[in-house]
C-alpha cells in the first residue's frame, strides 16, 4: 500500500480465494475432407445433426474422416472438426452473361471478408460460400422489380408477401427523392444434390437493400451483400446482376443511398426483373499429407485450441507422425489412431498390425498415444450402404464418456465403460493369443464376445518402456493434475518467493489433490514447497519450484482367480494364504 503523508484511512482488498480450476477434458479434434464447410477453420460442433449442417453428409470420399467424427459424437458432445482442403479445389461460380468468370479458391469466411479478389470477382455474381463440387447443385434467383403485376411472373413470388418496393430506411430518410432500393433473393438446391429433391429452396431473403447504407429499424444493415455474406449457408455475393440488355452488370446498384438516386432495374433476362444465376465450376481436389497436416497444425498449439482427445481418422503415417509429434510438443492431449484397414484385413492380421507398428511407428515411444486394433463395419444412412470405419472415433469417444460417467483417471476400457457402438462387424476380431501378441507391442485390442457386444479391451499407450505412463488412465490424470494446477499456480507469478507465498501454493494445490484422490484417481500425494527445493540459488534466479509427488492409481488388467479345494475337516485358517 501507498504512504501516507497525512492522517487518514486507506482501505485494501487482498484476495486469497484462489482454488484449482476446472478444465476441460473430453474435447475431441478431427481434421481431414468434407463435402461442405469453412476450410482450415476450426469449428465446433456438439452432435451428429449439426456436423451434417456444417459440413455436409459423407460421400466415398469424405466417409472416413466423417464418421470418424459422427462416431466421437456418439459418446460426446464437444468435437473441433477443421475442414482440410486442397488448394486446387474451387469454389463454384455463378456468371454473368457478359463472360465466363474463372473459379477460385475461396477457403472461409475471412478470406471472402480479407482478400477483394474474392470478393468482387469479374463477371461474376455469386460463388459457393466454400469450395468442392457440392457449391454446383445451386442456383440463385433475384427478383428486383418493383412491379406488383409482374411479380407474379416469378417463379418464386408464392414464398413472399408482396413484390419488392422501397425500404423504410429509404423513404424515410428521403422521401420520394430516391426510391425502389428492394429485391429479393433466393437460394435453390438445382440438382437435388444437397436436400435430396432438386429444385428445393434452401434459403430466401426477403426485401434486402441495394443501398450500402440501408438499415432497419433495429439499426441492422440490410444491405443485401452484407445480409447473404452474415445469414447465408450457402452462398456469397461477388458481383452485381445483369444490365437491361443481360449483357453487361447493372452500375446503379451498391451504393450509399442519397437525395437523388434511383435504384431501378426493370428488366432482366429469363422474367422480367428475375436475375437467375446456375452455379457450376466447383472442384473437390483430393488431398495431400501435407493438406492433412496442415489442418491438424491449425489444433497444434494449446493456446488457441483447447482440446482433449485428437483423433487421426483414416490418414497416413505420415500424417499420423506429424500429428503425434504436435501432440507430444502440447502436451496436454492423447492422439488416437487405427492401423490401415488393409492391415485390419490381412490374412495374417496380427502380424500385419504389429508390423504396421514396429515398422512405420518404430520410433514412436509416447504416453502421448494410442493405437487400436482396427476397423468396424457400420451403416451409413445417408448413402443406405456400409461403410469401413476405423475405430480410433471410437476409442476417443469412450474416453470421454469415461469423463462424464466417472473421471478422466478412469480405464475407458472394459465391459462396464468400454461398449463401443454401432457395429455390425469388425474387420479383424483378435483371439486371446493375438491379443496377447498386440497388447505386448503397445496395441489395444477391440474384441467382439458372443452376448457381450464389441468393446475395447486393452488400455495401453504407446510408450515403448515399462511406466505407469504406459496406461491411458495414468496418463490422462497427469494431463488434468499439470494443467489444473498450472493454471492456478499463475496467480503466484511476480509475487515474492517466501514463506507466505509458499505456504499459499501448498495450501492451494493440497486441497484438490485430496479431491482426486477421493475420487480414487491417487493412492497418495505428497507438496513440497519450501527452503529446501526454494534455495538462496534458485531465488535470485527469479525461480518458484513446487515438487508434487503422486503415486497414480493402477487399473486391473490382470486378475488371478485360485481355486482351492479343501478336505472336510481342515478349517480355513489353516490353508488361506498358504498358497
Amino acid at each position: 500500500m501507498t504512504f501516507q503523508v497525512s492522517p487518514g484511512v486507506n482501505t485494501s482488498e487482498i484476495d486469497l480465494t484462489t482454488v484449482i480450476p476446472a478444465v476441460s477434458t473430453s474435447s475431441g479434434a478431427v481434421a481431414g475432407p468434407f463435402e461442405w464447410g469453412p476450410v482450415l477453420s476450426v469449428a465446433q460442433v456438439s452432435n451428429e445433426n449439426e456436423l451434417v449442417s456444417v459440413f455436409g453428409k459423407p460421400t466415398t470420399n469424405t466417409a472416413q474422416t466423417f464418421f470418424t467424427a459422427a462416431n466421437f459424437l456418439a459418446y460426446a458432445s464437444d468435437l473441433r472438426v477443421v475442414r482440410a482442403a486442397n488448394t486446387a479445389s474451387r469454389n463454384a461460380v455463378g456468371n454473368t452473361s457478359a463472360g465466363a468468370a474463372t473459379a477460385v479458391f475461396c477457403p472461409n469466411e475471412e478470406a471472402y471478408e480479407a482478400n477483394t479478389s474474392l470478393n468482387t470477382i469479374s463477371n461474376s455474381f455469386a460463388q459457393a460460400r466454400f469450395p468442392g463440387t457440392l457449391g454446383n447443385s445451386l442456383k440463385v434467383s433475384v427478383w428486383a422489380n418493383t412491379s406488383s403485376a409482374l411479380f407474379s411472373a416469378w417463379s418464386y413470388s408464392t414464398l413472399f408477401d408482396k413484390a419488392p418496393g422501397t425500404s423504410y430506411f429509404v423513404s424515410n430518410s428521403f422521401g420520394n427523392a430516391t426510391a425502389n432500393d428492394e429485391l429479393h433473393l433466393v437460394v435453390v438446391d438445382e440438382t437435388g444434390a444437397i436436400s435430396g429433391v432438386a429444385g428445393t429452396v434452401l434459403e430466401k431473403f426477403a426485401n434486402l437493400s441495394k443501398a450500402t447504407n440501408a438499415k432497419n429499424e433495429s439499426g441492422e444493415s440490410i444491405y443485401w451483400k452484407d445480409v447473404i455474406f452474415r445469414k447465408s449457408k450457402w452462398v456469397l455475393i461477388t458481383g452485381l446482376p445483369y444490365s437491361a440488355a443481360g449483357v453487361a452488370q447493372v452500375t446503379n446498384w451498391n451504393v450509399a443511398a442519397n437525395a437523388t438516386h434511383k435504384f431501378e432495374q426493370t428488366e432482366g433476362v429469363q422474367t422480367v426483373g428475375e436475375n437467375i444465376f446456375t452455379l457450376a465450376g466447383g472442384v473437390s481436389a483430393a488431398l495431400t499429407d501435407g493438406d492433412y497436416i496442415d489442418g491438424y497444425d491449425l489444433i497444434g498449439n494449446a493456446e488457441k485450441v483447447d482440446v482433449q482427445l485428437v483423433m487421426l481418422g483414416a490418414a497416413s503415417n505420415t500424417v499420423a507422425l506429424d500429428v503425434i509429434g504436435t501432440i507430444e510438443t502440447r502436451k496436454d492431449c492423447v492422439g488416437f489412431l487405427s492401423p490401415a484397414l488393409a492391415n485390419a484385413q490381412a490374412s495374417d492380421a496380427t502380424t500385419s498390425i504389429i508390423n504396421y507398428r514396429n515398422n512405420w511407428l518404430s520410433n514412436v515411444s509416447s504416453s502421448y498415444a494410442v493405437m487400436d486394433s482396427g476397423w468396424k463395419y457400420q451403416y451409413d444412412k445417408y448413402n443406405d450402404v456400409y461403410r469401413w470405419i476405423p475405430l480410433n472415433g471410437d476409442v476417443a469417444g469412450l474416453c470421454a464418456r469415461t469423463d462424464t460417467d466417472r473421471d478422466p483417471w478412469f480405464s475407458p476400457a472394459g465391459l462396464t465403460r468400454g461398449q463401443i457402438k454401432n457395429v455390425i462387424k469388425l474387420a479383424y476380431n483378435p483371439t486371446k493369443a493375438n491379443r496377447d501378441e498386440l497388447y505386448k507391442n503397445g496395441v489395444n485390442p477391440v474384441v467382439s464376445f458372443t452376448g457381450e457386444g464389441t468393446m475395447l479391451f486393452g488400455d495401453k499407450t504407446l510408450l515403448g518402456r515399462p511406466s505407469a505412463f504406459d496406461r491411458i488412465n495414468v496418463r490422462r490424470l497427469f494431463i488434468v493434475l499439470e494443467k489444473s494446477i498450472a493454471k492456478a499456480a499463475r496467480s503466484s507469478l511476480f509475487e515474492f518467493n517466501d514463506e507466505f507465498t509458499r505456504a499459499q501454493f501448498v495450501n492451494l494445490v493440497e486441497p484438490f489433490l485430496r479431491t482426486v484422490q477421493g475420487r480414487r484417481g491417487i493412492y497418495d500425494y505428497r507438496v513440497v514447497c519450501d527452503e529446501t527445493n526454494n534455495t538462496p540459488e534458485v531465488q535470485d534466479r527469479n525461480e518458484f519450484v513446487g515438487d508434487i509427488y503422486v503415486k497414480p492409481a493402477k487399473s486391473i488388467n490382470f486378475i488371478q482367480l485360485n481355486f482351492v479345494a479343501v478336505r472336510t475337516g481342515v478349517a480355513f485358517e489353516e490353508v488361506v494364504g498358504k498358497f
